[in-house]
């Protein structure tokens, strides 16, 4: 049967490495990504799924489903699709969302043996404002058994583990005032801020090691004979799960309200872009996955190493069973959000990158359809997971 999947993946894999250097050719940031929305959707109807666009309020969102009709687990593919700017797809996403589509397709084409579902969901703006946030929240996972995404990167990596981030904004609000004729006049709002970074780097002595805490000041005056009466600071908060990062974000707050009684300004925090989970991964899901990987690649699968970054997977990872890997791409330290790592997704490399990594999640999303008892072990991991 797994024969089959490889045999489908053939048929389609030349138009999944047009879509992919289409995706490349043509990059668009997160929450605009139309075209390549429409590009990844309308090749999905073409194999019969049934697709709804604008999942959770989210325009360039989508939801393809193609269902059996016989009983049997829901497998998910995560398709990402958003790009940076200036660097165009520097992280892989055209990658990521074609190998997604790939093997959504390949396994529907046996679903009608075996039974079960699978859906295929549009994820926009990992790199800004996670649509799979609200996805979590609003029960798109409800009917999904497990979900599975594929990250491109310098070498293959088993699914690991990711940093809790809140993305907090610290706007302060002082008063103007000539700064040589009358100073005594003004409230300095930048003050506050730089008071904010200040009292930031005497805490970093004093938290955990895996915390990350990170920012810029956004606003800070707009002419130095002026006292500053408005002044943001921007920063990115990290750490390995949600609840001590819960902590930290409690003593940044206590840091910047102390920052507005210094300078008599007044404090406003915000949230600038949505927070994202720690990523949970399930081990026994992912020991299925690295098997098949290294049968359909012939590049080595490194252990995972302890996760830097945040990714919007993790609030995936809260709610159903997940892993999120990492398929080499034949160039062991090139590095993500460069140009060199864009133009490697689309090099002969890509391309085997594209068919192996497609492959190796239908063949995962085939085995836990077709033995229930692997079914039942993963859910029995995740449910210890809460």
């Amino acid at each position: 049967m797994k024969g089959q999947l490889s045999n489908h993946l053939e048929q389609i894999k030349h138009q999944l490495w047009e879509m992919n250097k289409g995706l490349y050719e043509n990059p668009e940031l997160g929450d605009q990504e139309y075209e390549s929305m429409k590009l990844l959707a309308n090749y999905l109807k073409e194999h019969q799924f049934e697709v709804e666009t604008g999942t959770v309020n989210r325009p360039t969102a989508f939801k393809a489903t193609f269902k059996s009709g016989k009983p049997g687990p829901t497998i998910a593919y995560l398709a990402e699709y958003d790009a940076l700017p200036e660097v165009g797809h520097a992280c892989g996403h055209n990658l990521i969302g074609t190998m997604s589509v790939g093997a959504g397709i390949a396994l529907s084409k046996v679903l009608n043996q075996i039974g079960g579902n699978v859906v295929v969901l549009g994820t926009p703006a990992e790199e800004t404002n996670g649509a799979k946030v609200p996805m979590s929240e609003q029960g798109i996972f409800d009917d999904v058994d497990v979900a599975m995404i594929l990250h491109p990167s310098d070498q293959s990596y088993e699914s690991r583990e990711s940093l809790a981030m809140d993305a907090i904004q610290y706007a302060f609000s002082g008063k103007p005032a000539h700064a040589a004729a009358s100073p005594e006049e003004g409230i300095n709002a930048l003050d506050s801020v730089i008071q904010l970074f200040n009292g930031i780097n005497a805490l970093r002595e004093h938290v955990k090691s895996d915390v990350r805490i990170h920012g810029v000041i956004s606003e800070g005056g707009k002419a130095a004979n002026v006292v500053p009466d408005y002044a943001v600071a921007q920063f990115y908060i990290r750490a390995n799960n949600r609840n001590y990062l819960n902590e930290v974000v409690e003593k940044v707050k206590h840091i910047a309200e102390g920052a507005a009684l210094m300078t008599g300004a007044t404090l406003e925090i915000s949230n600038y872009e949505l927070s994202y989970d720690n990523m949970v991964t399930n081990q026994t899901l992912s020991e299925v996955f690295n098997k098949n990987l290294k049968q359909t690649s012939t590049l080595p699968l490194n252990k995972d190493k302890p996760g830097s970054g945040s990714i919007d997977m993790g609030n995936v990872s809260q709610v159903v069973p997940a892993i999120h890997p990492y398929i080499g791409m034949n160039k062991p330290g090139i590095v993500h959000h460069t140009k060199e790592f864009a133009q490697q997704t689309v090099t002969d490399d890509g391309y085997k990158t594209l068919v192996s990594g497609a492959l190796a999640l239908a063949q995962t999303g085939y085995d836990v359809i077709y033995n229930e008892e692997l079914l039942r072990a993963i859910k029995e991991e995740f449910s210890h997971q809460l």
